[in-house]
């Protein structure tokens, strides 16, 4: 039985510095409350590459919705700037 989602954004391109984009502060501090909350995943520079790389069924099942559900949460709350 497959499991099917949707990745909100994937393919999306990084975005640019833009007006009311969110501050660099903000973007680290939500890396960092991630990082803590995935220690043994390398999540390098761009959260974007997390999803955009990632290989499905690299992971159990529901390790791997998890943690795209995490990554993209991350994505979600640095795009708010909340």
């Amino acid at each position: 039985m497959a499991v099917r989602f949707r990745v909100r954004g994937f393919g999306r391109r990084r975005p640019g510095p833009t007006a009311g984009a969110p501050s660099l502060e903000h973007e680290g501090r939500v890396c960092s409350e991630l990082a803590v909350d995935l220690p043994d995943e390398d999540l390098g520079e761009y959260l974007y590459d997390c999803i955009d790389l990632y290989e499905m069924g690299s992971k159990p099942r529901c390790e791997e919705v998890e943690y795209l559900g995490m990554v993209q949460e991350a994505i979600d709350r640095i795009e708010r700037g909340r």
